[in-house]
């Protein structure tokens, strides 16, 4: 492909994806395909001569398109939102065709230093202190597993990465029973152990956990000869927006002298309004790492995590390494592959300097305030649903519900639903049951967007009894 090729396509395309995004609302938010569709549909063995990009996109509208579920649409009310805003998409596409590697300043000074002051700007956007500073991860799972490994090479005097943890001792982190899986695994790959993670139980309406048994399992470890490495707090957990009283964890944290982790993946975006921070974000400030997702609920193209860290020095210590072939020479410099644990890094910071420019922190704070407000409207239509029960109250714009009948019957409504096409939902589990998860992120969605839910829910619900 020649440059005036790639000009003619990199229209079309542009056009396409504008096309796409205005008829969005038109498609089934969920894929309608079976297993297997779209692989039977591909040539099994790779061309040995190039291919028009008619041909190629021809074939791309015919086997890709179905099979896409649409994580933009409107009615996209599953998981958490991935979001893209407009701006975010276009500095995606100047990353692309600049194509840089980030890894360290020299290799692109710009990006390098667009991404401390972003991580400053968001910084002051959560209403963090001053003095906190921190690094683009692509995502809270690999934040979450740099804190866990600099937990790990805190509690064993940094030698765990030199001397392999053989004869340290079980070593153990504590977080709620409501934690996202991703603790787990990072849990796993530090080598820490599942049976070192301990899950302790929650109560009260934002199901955080319980401050006395998170103080008495410390407590037993230290008396059973286990060494307490760290505490992983949540806010909006992922199941059903679970979050801790961070001031109460802080304080035992600070007792006995552990390393902390907030991760708030998905509800730090909305601590940039200041009226949320009041329940959800006091004690933030006194945590060692604290990581947010801007691709979730802020508009950024994914991959986008900022992990602000109260002091870096210990997560260095962690996961700086530098052969010969990567030193910089001249005036010291910010290199922000030793932050992380991908020595590769692409240009992330280019669209949240886009999309806060485009939208302000005011635009943003709307669209979030809208969907909280939503959110409880749409809880109090699906409770008038004959029946029908709400789980989980609204924490931010996540509730759950059911339906009559039992876990199996949930199940089966979940599909009916997804099958219908009009809006898309996930299952989970709490207090034993299963739940009926809804929560409304999604960048451009609306208020009738919105409450058209509780239609859909009825008529689906009326057509399978």
């Amino acid at each position: 492909m020649n440059w005036d090729t790639f000009s003619y396509w990199g229209q079309h395309i542009s056009k396409w994806a504008a096309d796409y995004h205005r008829t969005l609302a038109e498609r089934p938010v969920r894929a309608q395909t079976a297993p297997g569709e779209i692989a039977a549909q591909l040539v099994a063995t790779p061309p040995e001569t190039g291919e028009p990009m008619d041909a190629i996109m021809a074939d791309f509208e015919r086997i890709v398109m179905p099979g896409i579920t649409h994580w933009q649409h409107p009615r996209f009310f599953a998981y958490f939102p991935a979001n893209a805003a407009p701006p975010s998409m276009l500095a995606e596409m100047l990353v692309t065709n600049i194509a840089a590697q980030c890894m360290l300043w020299q290799t692109s000074p710009a990006a390098t230093e667009v991404e401390g002051v972003m991580v400053d700007w968001l910084r002051q956007a959560l209403g963090l202190p001053e003095g906190m500073t921190g690094v683009i991860q692509d995502s809270a799972s690999s934040a979450t597993l740099s804190a866990v490994l600099t937990m790990r090479e805190r509690a064993t005097g940094f030698t765990g990465n030199r001397e392999g943890l053989n004869a340290k001792g079980a070593l153990r982190i504590y977080c709620s029973d409501q934690v996202h899986s991703s603790i787990d695994r990072a849990c796993w790959v530090a080598g820490i152990g599942q049976d070192n993670l301990v899950k302790l139980p929650t109560q009260g309406s934002n199901f955080g956990i319980v401050p006395s048994a998170l103080e008495a399992a410390i407590q037993n470890d230290v008396a059973a000869g286990h060494i307490p490495a760290g505490i992983v707090a949540i806010t909006g957990g992922t199941g059903v927006g679970a979050s801790d009283d961070l001031m109460a964890v802080a304080d035992i944290a600070q007792k006995y002298d552990l390393y902390t982790h907030l991760d708030a993946a998905w509800a730090g975006s909305a601590m940039i309004c200041p009226e949320f921070r009041r329940a959800l974000w006091q004690g933030a400030d006194r945590y060692d790492s604290v990581v947010f997702n801007p691709h979730k609920w802020m508009g950024a193209q994914f991959d986008c995590a900022i992990q602000f860290l109260r002091d870096a020095t210990p997560q260095l210590d962690t996961l700086k390494i530098e052969p010969e072939y990567l030193k910089t020479t001249g005036a010291e410099v910010t290199n922000y592959s030793e932050w992380t644990i991908p020595l590769g890094r692409r240009f992330r910071a280019l669209k949240i300097w886009f999309l806060l420019r485009s939208y302000g922190l005011e635009g943003l704070r709307e669209r979030i305030r809208n969907h909280v407000a939503w959110a409880g409207e749409l809880a109090e239509k699906i409770d008038a649903i004959e029946g029908f029960e709400i789980t989980t109250g609204p924490i931010l714009s996540l509730f759950s519900f059911r339906c009559p009948g039992d876990d199996a019957q949930q199940q089966r409504l979940v599909d009916a639903l997804n099958d219908d096409g009009r809006i898309y939902l996930t299952q989970g589990m709490f207090d034993g049951r299963k739940i009926i998860r809804f929560q409304v992120g999604q960048f451009d969605t609306t208020r009738d967007d919105v409450l058209m839910a509780a239609d859909v829910i009825r008529d689906v619900w009326e057509a399978m009894k």
